[in-house]
């Protein structure tokens, strides 16, 4: 089987890529992967083995039809993770949104169309549904996006959906939770206070700290695409959660509480001109139907990663080019020995 993963060197792709390669899921054992990414910010070539006789990587844009019409011909499924992701970004240049997540999956689509290719799955945001003050949404809830990145998200539900209607592509889509993890852009918010207190820097809350989200970890994640990819149905969307809802403020307080430092490290900073209260995820529907579970718990997962920052500094510390290194050194309290993260094989 030859599986080919758009978007596979960045922070969910590229851990999909690594556990497909290590033979993590039934069904995709000793399956060849090819990963086609564009290798903007938020990606990194090294998060991929720089060698495996099972992996093909192409540096390429999914807007360039040309590419796509010669990569595509004898894969047998796409796992579509490119996009651009960043709220903030969005808001700022909302047209880098539209162009890749939009135009991207529809060119995308069309490709795997006239390739034939068997089986898509298209990987969305809980995002797309807007904010929920009370419940949680299902998978036929109104789509309500409200920032760019959001709407750029739903529209390219859409787009895909439609190629299923239209031209029977046996495709799904996925909606997942927040996601954190090793590898994760420092833009996002765990790694971000994370690395910001691993630099003698200050965590900084938007508002009053009070949007709430809901945590899922990566490999969980994937394992949930997984089993969509081997069993979901087409036409069909899965919301993928994870039980944990925290407030941004809380989430500091579990992460301020890992380092042994006090609130005093945090600041508080405008909020931002969109910003959800809460997002919450139903997901009866891939738990019923494909029996996903998800099987690490939240403490123990901010543990794992918060190790994995603290000893993986050269893998994010461009990002902090004028910093402190070594700011709370090996004072920080209480870690419990590393999973070990399905990692790239040099």
């Amino acid at each position: 089987m030859r599986i080919l993963v758009t978007g596979g060197a960045g922070f969910i792709g590229s851990h999909f890529a690594r556990s497909l390669l290590n033979g993590r899921y039934v069904g995709f054992e000793g399956c060849h992967v090819t990963v086609v990414d564009k290798l903007t910010y938020a990606s990194d070539r090294n998060n991929l083995p720089s060698q495996h006789p099972r992996l093909t990587f192409v540096r390429g844009d999914i807007c360039d039809r040309s590419l796509l019409a010669d990569l595509l011909p004898g894969h047998d499924a796409v796992v579509h993770f490119a996009a651009e992701s960043h709220v903030d970004r969005s808001i700022d240049d909302p047209a880098p949104f539209f162009e890749t997540n939009v135009m991207g999956s529809h060119h995308l689509m069309a490709a795997c169309a006239r390739a034939g290719v068997g089986r898509v799955v298209h990987v969305s945001t809980d995002e797309v549904y807007g904010s929920i003050t009370d419940g949680s949404w299902t998978e036929r809830c109104v789509l309500e996006p409200n920032s760019p990145y959001a709407a750029s998200k739903a529209a390219s539900d859409s787009v895909v959906r439609s190629y299923w209607r239209t031209y029977d592509v046996d495709v799904s889509i996925t909606r997942c939770a927040n996601n954190y993890g090793p590898y994760q852009h420092v833009e996002k918010v765990i790694p971000r206070f994370v690395t910001s207190l691993l630099t003698g820097g200050d965590i900084t809350l938007h508002g009053d700290g009070g949007a709430v989200r809901e945590w899922l970890h990566v490999d969980d994640h994937c394992l949930a695409i997984a089993l969509v990819l081997a069993k979901g149905r087409a036409g069909e969307i899965y919301n993928i959660g994870g039980d944990v809802e925290l407030s941004n403020k809380a989430l500091a307080e579990k992460i301020l509480r890992i380092a042994g430092v006090g609130w005093e490290r945090v600041r508080y900073v405008a909020d931002r001109r969109v910003q959800d209260q809460r997002y919450s995820l139903d997901y009866t529907k891939i738990s019923e139907e494909l029996g996903f579970v998800p099987q690490i718990r939240f403490t123990d997962g901010l543990y794992e990663v918060f190790h994995w920052y603290r000893e993986n500094r050269a893998w994010w510390a461009h990002a902090y080019p004028d910093a402190r290194t070594g700011a709370l050194g090996n004072s920080v309290r209480g870690l419990p020995a590393a999973r070990a993260v399905p990692a790239p094989v040099h």
